[in-house]
């Protein structure tokens, strides 16, 4: 094993610069932003006759509107020019900008301090593509998942804390403005110290020109976004996120002193619980795909964030006539305890959805648009994010409660999911997967790194079950289609998730010559654009549990293919299942034995390649018998 895998990621030279460089910029962001609301808030400061809440409103506005105006510019700079130079020019920037919000607070002066905070939201705004589009660059694509883990882990936390501390330095008497103003500016000085550690990196794409300008950008980027289906409703899948967090987010205030009477801390406690979630909700992430990209752990994801929304609005309001009470008092209830649960359970699912999905465009974005397709998402989010609040303060108007709120997201949320896994079959196909193969079976896959990363392939494995296909793609980390006897698609539940995999039916000649055509055609097909293909070479599921003789297809196969390897996998222990034919010769019909063998293991185990030339039926079923009686 290569040795800079060897090692955790955070300790990692490659890594852990952009890591703390992006922590310490979202820590000085919020301790900016808080510090400067409370300043607002309990100053009772006013620009243009705007009452403190107004003004509150405006600040959060300020800091987005530059992802509007700039984030498709952004997005062409970072991948036009070398990302390590842009992150310490962005590092610098933040210094000189946090030397006027300094001054700012030290003075009090408003009108310089809203000034610094657009300049804040520009400074994010440049940096936004350069954080997730950098990673493909710095790290291994098996290392994504566990990269963008801690990353979004990291950046919750930085957001707590930067909250707590910029609300807790303000609030000291006379010497708070002082001390929040030095604050800022040695967290500049000190992200700046991590960005200048990043590993030097070459231009994506020197050939972009920079479009200027408003209208013409954010087209081309929206352009750029949208090119490929599945990357765009991976990036609608993030927005949606953060249309839900930011009003779950929003709500926490009012929902924690209008309606369980608690103070400004159990507010905070709320926060935490939130960020403490998600950054624990993307470790376990990281932990269940087991780096690799789990497209599965996405439905996973938006199910247990609708289950514990909708317990938040099932517990409706406790009426217990509490008022202004701190967090020990608030926790001593036992109705409490469990309206925590449910916070700490949506933010922890809501890691479970979001690293797969930032994973997914990584991977899927070409590399010299990557940064803007990023810049595209910071656009489609900040939207978002303002249609959020647009709709819930509609809501209110129209007399909604803020526990009724809960459930209307809650059941948003399973309608909005439901949508996109059934434009993007993948995710639920993935899901199935998962069950199956993480749940109800226990699968031990061995010697995966046989199977090429790339190029064309074709695998060949044993046939045992109406499932050994998706025990098959659960195991084996490339995307890959599957040739399987049409019959098989008819068959109810199942032909929908073949329609999903792009399988490809395939007929003895004798029975339809025709679809033996065009599957021979898609086959050669899929193979010239480097897809990894898997047959059964069989021909038949077992009857009785023993090798069936292998048919002469896969020769056929490899006369029109060049530059093909041949990677034979071995399945076991699907044998007595309810899908195998073991019980009189059929399967899924005995019903009585639906259970049996659940929670047992199963095991791929995968061998080395064989050459093209090498391969015949006769001699891959000799093999194949060989590993039997072995």
């Amino acid at each position: 094993m290569d040795e800079k895998k060897t090692k955790n990621l955070i300790f990692d030279k490659r890594f852990w610069p952009i890591f703390w460089t992006q922590f310490f910029g979202a820590f000085n962001d919020n301790v900016f932003k808080n510090a400067l609301v409370i300043l607002i808030t309990f100053n009772s400061y006013s620009l243009l006759e705007l009452a403190p809440e107004q003004m509150v409103a405006i600040c959060g506005g300020i800091f987005i509107l530059p992802f509007f105006l700039f984030s498709a510019i952004s997005g062409q700079i970072c991948d036009k020019f070398p990302k390590d130079k842009l992150i310490r020019f962005v590092k610098i920037w933040e210094i000189v900008v946090m030397l006027f919000g300094a001054v700012g607070f030290m003075t009090q002066n408003v009108n310089l301090l809203l000034g610094t905070l657009f300049f804040m939201g520009l400074q994010s705004t440049v940096f936004g593509p350069v954080k997730y589009s950098i990673l493909p660059e710095l790290i291994d694509d098996d290392e994504l998942v566990n990269g963008n883990a801690l990353v979004s882990s990291g950046t919750f936390v930085s957001i707590l804390l930067g909250t707590i501390l910029g609300g807790a330095l303000i609030s000291l008497p006379e010497i708070g403005k002082l001390y929040t103003g030095v604050c800022v500016i040695i967290l500049a000085i000190i992200g700046a110290i991590f960005g200048f550690k990043v590993d030097a990196l070459a231009a994506a794409d020197k050939k972009i020109k920079v479009h200027l300008g408003l209208i013409k950008p954010i087209w081309k980027i929206t352009k750029i976004t949208m090119k490929k289906k599945s990357v765009f409703l991976a990036v609608l899948g993030i927005s949606w996120f953060w249309f839900l967090g930011a009003a779950l987010l929003s709500m926490f205030p009012v929902y924690g002193k209008d309606i369980l009477g608690g103070n400004e801390n159990v507010v905070t406690l709320f926060l935490a619980m939130f960020s403490i979630g998600v950054g624990f909700g993307s470790i376990l992430c990281e932990r269940f795909s087991k780096k690799r990209l789990e497209l599965g752990l996405v439905p996973f994801g938006t199910i247990g964030i609708s289950l514990f929304v909708a317990d938040l609005f099932f517990i409706g309001n406790p009426n217990l006539n509490l008022l202004d009470i701190g967090i020990m008092e608030f926790i001593s209830f036992g109705v409490h305890q469990r309206i925590l649960l449910d916070l700490f359970g949506l933010s922890v699912f809501s890691g479970f959805f979001i690293v797969p999905l930032y994973t997914f465009i990584q991977l899927n974005s070409g590399e010299g648009e990557r940064s803007q397709v990023i810049a595209g998402l910071n656009i489609i989010n900040a939207l978002f994010m303002v249609l959020s609040a647009i709709i819930l303060t509609l809501l209110y108007s129209f007399g909604f409660s803020v526990v009724e709120i809960f459930g209307f997201l809650a059941l948003l949320n399973a309608v909005v999911s439901l949508y996109i896994y059934n434009v993007v079959s993948e995710f639920y196909l993935r899901f199935c997967a998962m069950i199956l193969t993480r749940i109800l079976y226990r699968l031990k896959v061995t010697n995966e790194h046989f199977i090429p990363e790339s190029g064309p392939c074709i695998i060949v494995c044993n046939h045992i079950s109406f499932i050994d296909w998706l025990v098959v793609s659960a195991g084996v980390r490339r995307p890959m289609r599957f040739v399987m006897y049409y019959k098989f698609m008819k068959i109810p539940i199942i032909k929908y998730l073949f329609r999903d995999a792009k399988v490809i039916p395939i007929a003895g000649k004798n029975e339809d010559e025709k679809i033996l055509e065009k599957a021979m055609s898609d086959i050669s097909n899929s193979l010239k654009e480097g897809e990894l293909i898997c047959i059964f070479p069989e021909g038949q599921i077992s009857s009785d549990g023993e090798l069936s003789p292998f048919k002469r297809g896969i020769e056929k196969i490899l006369e029109s293919a060049t530059d093909v390897e041949v990677v034979p996998i071995y399945l076991e222990g699907l044998w007595g299942s309810y899908f195998s034919r073991k019980y009189n010769g059929k399967a899924l019909s005995h019903n009585m034995r639906f259970f049996e063998r659940w929670f047992t293991k199963i095991s791929l185990t995968v061998y080395a390649p064989w050459k093209q030339e090498d391969v015949t039926a006769e001699k891959l079923e000799n093999f194949y018998k060989k590993i039997i009686t072995d």
